[in-house]
């Protein structure tokens, strides 16, 4: 699943967006209310975890302000405050789930594991297509031409995140920070490495190529050049 983790707490942050993207999840983070409202208007996530006290906005306003933007992503909320009337004001406000501080990994892991099944009950949500290329998120499972296509874990993430943006140019930067989720030196070639051995399990025997460097630029996932 594309998870948002907003959270202002670095170590914390740290800690959810290692164990999630250990489980199999991509995983994007912003440190504060502001942005982290921002990113959540315009990306397209299965699941946000919001922190209740954020700096620049809190957490039960964003969303509410994603209510009212008619987005119903489902919000796992983190809270310090675990009193009844908390966890009800939280729900009330949009919440879908509340997760009260300090919390067990397993535990966040297994509330936002469900409430992915909650929200997309069709199969066709745990899949991801471009033109003859699809990936099965439940079954792990890439085909293209409805031949098999297998590919190590750091090669199904990077080739999901490219998915997840087809038809747009997504940077070196973006992979290494979303991919990889640190900062690499920009001049590593880990990128080149894992993009030719992505497009030689990807496009090598096939009359198209879907993957394309965009020189100066970056690369996309798409059926024109």
């Amino acid at each position: 699943m594309h998870i948002l983790i907003i959270e202002d707490d670095k170590d914390a942050a740290s800690y959810m967006v290692k164990g999630l993207t250990e489980s199999g999840h991509l995983v994007e983070h912003a440190a504060d209310g502001k942005s982290g409202l921002g990113q959540a208007l315009t990306g397209d996530y299965d699941i946000m975890v919001i922190d209740r006290m954020l700096p620049e906005r809190d957490g039960l306003s964003i969303i509410a302000a994603l209510r009212a933007a008619d987005i119903t992503t489902p919000v796992l909320i983190l809270s310090a405050l675990g009193e009844v009337d908390d966890r009800v004001e939280g729900l009330k406000a949009g919440g879908d789930d509340y997760l009260t501080k300090p919390y067990a990994f397993s535990e966040l892991l297994a509330r936002v594991e469900a409430l992915g099944r909650r929200s997309k009950p069709e199969a066709n949500n745990d899949k991801l297509e471009l033109a003859d290329l699809t990936m099965d998120l439940l079954r792990h499972k890439v085909t293209r031409g409805g031949k098999v296509i297998t590919l190590q874990p750091r090669e199904f993430r990077l080739l999901e995140y490219l998915l997840r943006h087809a038809g747009k140019v997504v940077s070196r930067t973006m992979l290494l920070e979303q991919v990889w989720d640190y900062n690499f030196d920009p001049q590593t070639n880990v990128i080149d490495v894992h993009i030719s051995r992505l497009r030689n399990k990807v496009d090598k025997g096939f009359e198209k190529n879907l993957l394309h460097t965009i020189r100066g630029a970056g690369y996309s996932l798409r059926e024109t050049h």
